[in-house]
């Protein structure tokens, strides 16, 4: 006997101890089958599940089950990124707190250290995703640092290499001053601050008392100018172009250009030409064969190139000092404080030394670029929903050469080696470097790749490329590749360029893009708002199943999700109702027949059961198949909780209940029938959850088959639902349908006229035609039951004091009179509806007023749009029951 509530937490681990046992998730088990492969978006071996972690690995889990259950043979790649800045700051803060540091202990030493912590602690995330119900081959997990996809990640930048299209370059990077590391540009991160813009004085040359006025939020950086720039066509400086300045504090002369980088509306329209600190300063300089200064150290103090009072200082003490000399001389002309965005490293938080003039390695991905967008454009790659495609085709005809190379030590060693003469030798190893050289002594460049270069290569080094493995001729090109918003340039781009280069083939046929996961007010999780949900404490709480079914309902396509415990919460609501509906069916002895042949029910009923669990069956495939998720998800809580709990098995009841043995033949086997058709339809019902909510549909597949025929095996390798509909089911859905509508609408008339619920009152049908009459009597018991009537009859009048609605071509109504004072009720509903109308119009002049909009915090927008569209709705209602009122 089922228990009468469902623990997830009890069940959870040996359901999915039981899986892994079996060998379900591992791929190759079905030969002959359709591949589907899956590769996971590789977490940080340093990473926890995070909501986002659980958004995509449910939505990856949904569809490796769907299809498994179609019979594919399916692999969901797992494995974990290295993530080089990330757990390089994690063992680097060990090392702190035990008061050592890396350079303290050498390379080779705080390599082996990172090894050692990655075995004890890295990689707990792959644990979490079980906790998930993540249904991953495990056998086959990778790491980008494990040795086949270090072979993967050399061969490639060798081939690069001698293809022309990596090189060294000497170019502006942005520079993380606390790790000493190039940066991506894709790994700045702008943070809004509050700052300050200083406006200074630059004395012009040979004219005692004349300035120009220039404006900067870093003023330390005015040590490294070497111009002053002012729009060609600004009438107020015209004179001064071509002059030059004297640059407070260094008595450096420098020049006055006219260039059209200068906006005449913004600031004074003059500002200092940086071509060392600048990306757009150093475009400057190339048009004007500026000389390009860079006045800071790697550790971002100020080097030897500035006046000797300010060397060796930090940027930001240098910055105060300065400001102070400047005060002294009387050359600051005012400050304004401002809020803008300070570019900061996204992992470390550090603010940026944006740029820095270092040599480093460069990919040439422009011709890469062309044909990852010839891949989209001609349908071989198609994102979903489409409009990502833009951003995607924005941001490769945009593209700029990819430094490649990071001042880091964990992570792919660069395969290059430099003689003493500085001349590089590219190869697989050292000994195949020296032979290169000819003997000669060599030094390893120490630099390590862009832990996005590994990552680049995970549809095929995962699967033993650059081996030419079975598994790689099977699953590549993978199916789909699930995947946020966030990382189409990072990770999406990147994959295409690679896999098109050295496979010949795109990487996934599809990319479907999710957006945002938000709390339940619409606004952005963040830890200084205390809004961030943590997947893991939902999971405890309301188990796994609860969390994946919200985050599914949630994904819709282009649309932010809104997520938090309420709503997860609602989700645990549901698993109960379908916990109670299969001990329901216990209950009244539905048992699973293996003879039961859904094609052959008799009873309306059952015919109509049947054909509506065939239609699901069909719109929750076919919207798997588009990646509807939420869709799929949406329809299948709509025909568990209210079509088969609510009215399948309420109007069952009296077929279920009462022993056989005082039945007539004909009530025997009506009862039979419906309790193999319960059954049946509960079986179905498991199936169709399981994508979505695998443990409780697992239990409930074991523990209803104990007192039948055992299940073949588990539910996770169980087929998909193919159903053969019965004779007449079409008209047995048009039949119960009305049954239903018109139980509907005398609840929703109870309901807004106050009608006490003890209270029986009659049901009359005017206007109603045979067929609609015969309906009426066939069904008769199960609509006074279900609509607490005392009868329901044809009528060729409604008496006054009806509360009426349109049920087909009749009219219904239920005289109230004797129980409700009618012209009372119509007051009091016109009263709720005014008030409505007015909250409806308050907020609409309130969500109107620009000035509102542009101040209030995006939780107290979203918190006002949501009680207008309430208020909307309840006045909707509100009208309507006003006009059943006759």
């Amino acid at each position: 006997m089922l228990d009468k509530t469902f623990h997830p937490q009890e069940v959870e681990d040996r359901i999915y101890a039981a899986w892994e046992a079996s060998g379900a998730f591992r791929c190759g088990r079905r030969p002959q089958a359709e591949p589907f492969c899956i590769v996971i978006p590789p977490p940080n071996v340093t990473g926890r599940l995070h909501i986002g972690h659980a958004l995509n690995n449910t939505l990856q889990d949904t569809l490796a089950r769907f299809e498994r259950m179609r019979g594919k043979d399916v692999l969901w790649q797992p494995g974990m990124d290295h993530a080089g800045i990330a757990t390089q700051l994690v063992v680097e803060r060990q090392l702190t707190e035990r008061q050592q540091s890396r350079t303290q202990m050498g390379r080779e030493a705080f390599i082996e250290r990172v090894w050692a912590w990655k075995a004890e602690s890295g990689g707990a995330i792959s644990n979490q995703l079980r906790k998930l119900g993540a249904s991953a081959d495990w056998t086959r997990e990778r790491f980008t640092m494990d040795e086949g996809l270090s072979r993967a990640v050399t061969k490639v930048f060798i081939d690069l290499y001698q293809q022309g299209l990596i090189y060294k370059d000497k170019r502006l990077v942005n520079w993380d001053p606390r790790l000493q590391t190039a940066v991506s540009d894709l790994e700045v991160e702008n943070i809004e601050m509050k700052g300050h813009l200083w406006y200074l004085k630059y004395p012009i040359a040979d004219e005692p008392g004349r300035f120009i006025v220039v404006a900067t939020t870093r003023p330390e950086t005015m040590l490294g100018d070497t111009a002053v720039a002012v729009h060609p066509d600004d009438e107020r400086y015209r004179d001064l172009v071509g002059k030059q300045v004297r640059l407070p504090l260094t008595n450096r002369l420098i020049p006055i250009i006219a260039d059209a980088h200068s906006n005449p509306e913004k600031g004074t329209g003059a500002v200092k030409i940086t071509p060392g600190h600048d990306f757009n300063d150093f475009e400057v300089g190339k048009r004007n064969n500026l000389p390009l200064l860079n006045i800071f150290n790697k550790d971002a103090t100020l080097n030897d190139t500035v006046p000797e009072m300010y060397r060796g200082l930090d940027r930001f003490e240098a910055r105060k000092k300065l400001l102070e000399d400047l005060e002294a001389l009387d050359l600051v002309d005012r400050v304004e404080p401002i809020t803008h965005a300070v570019p900061h490293d996204e992992k470390t938080k550090t603010v940026v030394l944006e740029p820095l003039l270092t040599e480093q390695w460069y990919l040439n991905v422009l011709p890469l670029a062309r044909r990852a967008i010839e891949a989209v454009e001609d349908g071989r790659t198609r994102f979903v929903p489409d409009n990502w495609a833009n951003v995607y085709f924005h941001w490769l005809r945009n593209i700029q050469p990819w430094c490649i190379s990071r001042q880091l030590w964990w992570g792919h060693q660069i395969p290059a080696w430099y003689d003493e003469d500085g001349r590089v030798y590219v190869a697989e190893t050292e000994a195949a470097a020296r032979e290169q050289a000819a003997g000669k002594v060599l030094t390893r460049d120490p630099d390590v790749l862009d832990t996005w270069f590994s990552s680049a290569l995970w549809p095929f080094s995962t699967l033993g490329w650059p081996e030419e493995t079975a598994e790689l001729a099977r699953y590549y090109p993978t199916n789909v590749l699930v995947t946020g918003f966030d990382i189409i340039f990072f990770w999406v781009a990147r994959m295409m360029m690679m896999g098109l280069h050295f496979m010949g083939e795109v990487p996934f046929r599809t990319v479907f893009i999710h957006t945002r996961v938000l709390d339940e007010k619409g606004v952005k999780m963040s830890k200084t708002k205390g809004n961030v949900v943590d997947p893991l404490e939902l999971i405890d709480q309301y188990g796994a199943d609860a969390l994946r079914f919200t985050l599914a309902l949630a994904a819709g396509q282009g649309r932010d999700m809104r997520i938090g415990p309420s709503r997860v919460e609602v989700n645990r609501n549901f698993a109960t109702k379908l916990w109670n509906a299969a001990r329901f069916c216990e209950m009244n002895e539905c048992v699973t027949l293996s003879e039961f042949d859904p094609s052959r029910v008799r009873l309306m009923l059952n015919k109509w059961i049947i054909s509506e669990t065939r239609s699901v069956v069909d719109t929750i495939t076919t919207n798997l198949e588009a990646l509807r998720f939420n869709d799929a998800a949406q329809v299948a809580y709509h025909f568990v909780w209210d079509l088969f709990c609510d009215w399948y098995l309420e109007i069952a009841k009296p077929l279920l209940s009462g022993g056989d043995g005082e039945a007539s033949v004909e009530a025997r086997d009506a009862r039979l029938e419906t309790r193999a058709t319960a059954a049946f339809v509960r079986d179905q019902i498991l199936k169709l959850l399981h994508p979505f909510m695998p443990f409780i549909t697992e239990e409930l597949w074991a523990r209803t088959a104990e007192h039948a025929a055992p299940r073949e095996g588990l539910l996770i390798e169980a087929a998909w639902p193919t159903i053969s509909l019965p004779a007449d089911s079409a008209e047995a859905k048009l039949e119960m349908q009305w049954v239903i509508d018109i139980i509907s609408g005398v609840r929703s008339v109870r309901a807004e006229m106050n009608v006490p619920a003890a209270a029986r009152v009659s049901l009359l049908l005017k206007g109603a035609q045979v067929e609609t009459l015969a309906r009426l009597e066939r069904h008769k018991d199960t609509i006074v039951t279900l609509a607490r009537l005392s009868s329901v009859r044809a009528s060729d009048e409604l008496p006054p004091a009806s509360a009426q609605f349109v049920i087909g071509e009749a009219l219904a109504g239920l005289p109230l009179g004797e129980v409700i004072d009618v012209n009372k009720e119509r007051t009091r509903l016109e009263r709720e509806l005014k008030k409505a109308q007015d909250e409806v119009t308050r907020l609409d002049e309130k969500l109107g007023n620009p000035q509102f909009v542009s101040r209030a915090p995006d939780d107290v927008l979203a918190e006002q749009r949501e009680r207008r569209a309430d208020a909307a709705r309840l006045a909707d209602r509100l009208r309507d029951a006003i006009s059943r009122l006759r």
